[in-house]
């Protein structure tokens, strides 16, 4: 855990996943896959730091254990189903998100939660490009959101079916955070093919594919990936082009002992200390590579003598 997460405070997160996806077809929006991971996959890997998450859908298989619950009747609209996860959840402050945004992470998450604490409203809400309040990319305040969901339901003749999310947002106070990336949303192919197209760029595709690969594995683990690239060049460069992918991969095994006997204070902390190591070590072998191959430079102790000089048959 990093110091940011340290800091963050507990919370509980609802993820809406039963909408109808009518402008892909009726498919299976949060099945669909980005980056080889599927839209809410990606979302529950954003909201890791939750105590508890509720996705409001029908149960499927999940990269990450949720508790699953349903607005009754079925299809009754985002308002309807952020009160059905809403119930599940008993934390002072909880992260409501749609399962199509792919581009979410948890440093947004914490970003949320710390302008909720920071501003004092009942929420923050992330903004799009033109400026328009996102209410399913938000973090709340369990109490007003509970309380005006339940004005709002007396008011509808004791149900919220139908009813929009932002006749509930518009009771509350709320701060705005503005990261239109975050707040990208996958409504139609198009959308699917920007977002597939984005996380394969240069820019992004190093950090996708760590993402990727620990959802993969089941590993909750910050990577540095400056100082794991750094490594794997001098290896490839100071000892052989294959030394690079088995060192990090030394390295990963090396520090998951430390960590398992607790001899390194946490995964980051252990990748970091071994990757130094290492570094070191493939440096070192650098030096003597060119100490070697330096014109007149002196044999190492223990190599092989040269002939006529103190070599066995010379004894005596």
């Amino acid at each position: 855990m990093t110091a940011n997460e340290g800091d963050t405070p507990p919370y509980d997160a609802v993820v809406l996943a039963g909408g109808g996806a009518a402008r892909l077809g009726g498919a299976d929006k949060p099945g669909v896959r980005v980056g080889g991971r599927a839209l809410i996959d990606r979302v529950l890997s954003a909201c890791s730091g939750a105590r508890t998450t509720v996705v409001v859908a029908e149960p499927r298989a999940t990269a990450r254990p949720v508790v699953w619950a349903r607005e009754d009747p079925p299809g009754g609209g985002p308002l309807a189903a952020l009160d059905a996860g809403l119930r599940r959840t008993t934390a002072e402050r909880v992260v409501v998100v749609s399962a199509d945004l792919p581009f979410l992470d948890g440093r947004t998450v914490r970003g949320l939660l710390d302008a909720l604490r920071e501003s004092g409203a009942d929420g923050a809400v992330l903004t799009d490009p033109d400026g328009r309040d996102q209410p399913l990319v938000a973090a709340y305040r369990s109490a007003p959101l509970r309380r005006e969901s339940e004005v709002l339901a007396e008011e509808n003749g004791g149900g919220l079916t139908g009813l929009p999310l932002r006749r509930l947002t518009a009771r509350l106070t709320l701060t705005r955070v503005a990261d239109p990336v975050a707040a990208f949303d996958c409504d139609t192919w198009d959308d699917i093919a920007a977002a597939r197209a984005r996380i394969r760029e240069h820019g992004h595709v190093l950090d996708e594919w760590i993402s990727a690969v620990k959802d993969e594995l089941g590993i909750e683990l910050d990577v540095d990936t400056g100082t794991l690239l750094d490594l794997a060049r001098d290896a490839a460069h100071g000892v052989a082009r294959p030394a690079a992918p088995l060192t990090t991969f030394l390295v990963g095994y090396a520090a998951a002992q430390a960590a398992a006997r607790g001899e390194a204070p946490g995964g980051t902390e252990a990748v970091a200390d071994a990757a130094r190591k290492a570094a070191a070590l493939a440096l070192r072998w650098a030096d003597e590579d060119q100490q070697d191959a330096e014109p007149g430079a002196s044999a190492e102790a223990g190599s092989e003598p040269e002939a006529g000089r103190g070599g066995a048959s010379d004894a005596g």
